[in-house]
């Protein structure tokens, strides 16, 4: 079985917690969809844990402004998280993050970070059939980190949730489970206080970066969803 996984953003207690989770159910192998940096303290020891469980991962558009060296078009905030996270990043692991796809095959399953617009950057917030373009039959992004599990028409559609930051109301770090016939959601709590101590230890010192961890929200504290739109309301 397949832990597929995603938005991991730097959050290690999350993705400890996921994976330790992922190997009592009996996965033997890690999709990544992207995202393993961003926003959290300690996106090194992330990549180094992917890296060591041989886990095929993907390009978000947070580890695409890191390897770039850009900072986020929308945000000053990711911007300036992202300024921390190039202080503990390793060229290695830059050079691994920029080597990486915004999407990948296999069989009839596809994967990628945002959509099949923009494998890398784009958000779906409403899903419908038209949306998953191409032949497969099982679709997987991540981006808005919001859990979903939707069949629609002959094609299923999953986002695992984030790791990392989950938004969906729900603090518990999220994931999924692909057999290569059926998809189960999953979630795991993790030690929060972890993270936030990591956080301090890094020298972030403003409250509001890790109190949506609590509540399972953006930062700022709003909860997002995801809109399925079956065909004969697609637009």
């Amino acid at each position: 079985m397949i832990a597929v996984i995603s938005d991991v953003h730097g959050n290690f207690p999350a993705l400890r917690a996921v994976l330790a989770e992922a190997d009592r159910l009996g996965c033997s192998r890690v999709i990544s969809l992207g995202d393993v940096t961003g926003y959290y303290a300690e996106p090194e020891k992330c990549i180094d844990l992917l890296v060591a469980r041989d886990a095929i991962q993907l390009l978000g558009n947070h580890d695409g402004y890191l390897a770039e060296g850009t900072g986020c078009p929308r945000s000053r905030l990711v911007s300036s998280l992202l300024e921390h996270q190039a202080r503990v990043v390793r060229a290695d692991q830059l050079a691994l993050l920029a080597s990486l796809s915004s999407l990948y095959e296999e069989g009839d399953a596809c994967f990628v970070h945002g959509g099949w617009e923009d494998p890398r950057d784009q958000y779906l917030y409403r899903v419908s059939e038209d949306k998953l373009t191409g032949d497969w039959r099982f679709y997987f992004s991540g981006h808005t980190h919001v859990q979903v599990l939707a069949t629609l028409g002959a094609k299923t559609y999953c986002n695992p949730g984030s790791v990392g930051q989950p938004r969906d109301g729900d603090p518990r770090a999220a994931f999924a489970v692909f057999d290569g016939s059926k998809i189960r959601l999953q979630r795991v709590a993790y030690d929060v206080d972890e993270t936030v101590q990591a956080m301090r230890r890094a020298g972030y010192d403003e409250p509001r970066l890790w109190e949506n961890l609590y509540i399972g929200a953006q930062i700022g504290g709003r909860i997002d969803k995801v809109e399925i739109i079956e065909r004969e309301n697609a637009k």
